[in-house]
């Protein structure tokens, strides 16, 4: 074996985001922007080409202490745009556990992958749930903490005192723009924020057990294939974090310039800045409107594959 080569989707949140804290049901959906690793051995920890110490990357250096610490040489070609709540943190965790299990000889199993980029994550960041890398593992949809049938169920994952159940969903075909603000907002502290909030006020309280439901009633919508129904409780929902203090003036901007060629948008991710998405089949006019309000657009697709794998041989 000479050079492995992988890769793993990026991601949006469509529905449930800061609600599925609390145990309330969250959807993420894979999109077509990929981030791409190549990995070899060598003498060195390198990466695209420069030696590196591998401290430096928590992410890298929690999965390379899984799989006996292998000194790699490893290039990286992501699409997706890094700091815009696309999950391409993840899909890093994802590419590299892959590559690193594929030089060791280990199962290239989705829940194997995913769990263990979660690790990654987690060591890294302190915190996080599975949702990004379980769908950058397994593509198309998933959802967390939601009903669903045995056959759906993919993986359970705990950490700590906390667990989250890991399901799939069928995605039919669907166009979405997505917005980025280009703005950096760690989603440590809105967390906080909306945690304070919920916890002081019974009217933020019900918002968040709000989101839940319109998660739920989103489940049925995509599975339907209702784009207006499903629209709808998009833009229902980013009001709602709006209210809980999540968005921004960015955000808000290019919501609103999407929403008259739009079934819905509404922010996607932790919020404070990052990305907004729209559901629509006029792209071209959505993205025209999120340029003109400052924001970079760029077209996705639904329905793409998780982590894939191919090898090298001398």
């Amino acid at each position: 074996m000479n050079e492995v080569s992988v890769s793993a989707p990026g991601k949006f949140v469509i529905l449930g985001e800061h609600a599925v804290v609390y145990g309330k049901p969250a959807i993420a959906l894979a999109i077509n922007k990929r981030f791409h690793l190549s990995m070899r051995r060598d003498n060195e920890f390198k990466i695209n080409n420069e030696a590196t110490d591998i401290r430096a990357n928590p992410h890298m250096r929690y999965i390379s202490s899984k799989n006996d610490m292998l000194p790699v040489s490893v290039h990286i070609d992501s699409k997706i745009p890094t700091g815009s709540g696309l999950g391409s943190s993840a899909a890093l965790s994802v590419t590299f556990s892959a590559a690193m299990r594929t030089l060791c000889g280990m199962s290239l199993d989705e829940e194997e992958i995913a769990k263990e980029a979660f690790e990654a994550e987690f060591f890294s960041q302190g915190r996080g749930s599975p949702m990004d890398t379980s769908i950058s593992a397994h593509g198309y949809g998933i959802a967390l903490n939601a009903p669903a049938a045995e056959e759906d169920l993919l993986w359970k994952i705990t950490k700590n005192e906390h667990a989250w159940n890991i399901s799939k969903m069928d995605v039919p075909p669907m166009t979405f723009v997505i917005g980025n603000t280009g703005i950096r907002a760690a989603t440590g502290p809105l967390v906080e924020k909306v945690r304070k909030y919920k916890d002081s006020n019974r009217f933020a309280a019900d918002m968040v057990d709000e989101i839940g439901r319109i998660t739920l009633e989103g489940m049925e919508a995509l599975r339907k294939n209702d784009v207006v129904g499903l629209g709808e409780l998009m833009t229902k929902d980013h009001k709602l974090l709006s209210i809980l203090g999540v968005s921004s003036n960015e955000l808000n901007k290019l919501v609103g310039a999407s929403l008259p060629y739009s079934y819905g948008a509404k922010l996607t991710g932790s919020g404070g800045g990052g990305s907004m998405v729209a559901l629509t089949d006029q792209p071209d006019k959505v993205c025209d409107a999120i340029h003109s309000r400052g924001g970079t657009p760029f077209v996705v697709r639904t329905g793409v594959e998780g982590v894939r794998v191919s090898v090298k041989s001398e």
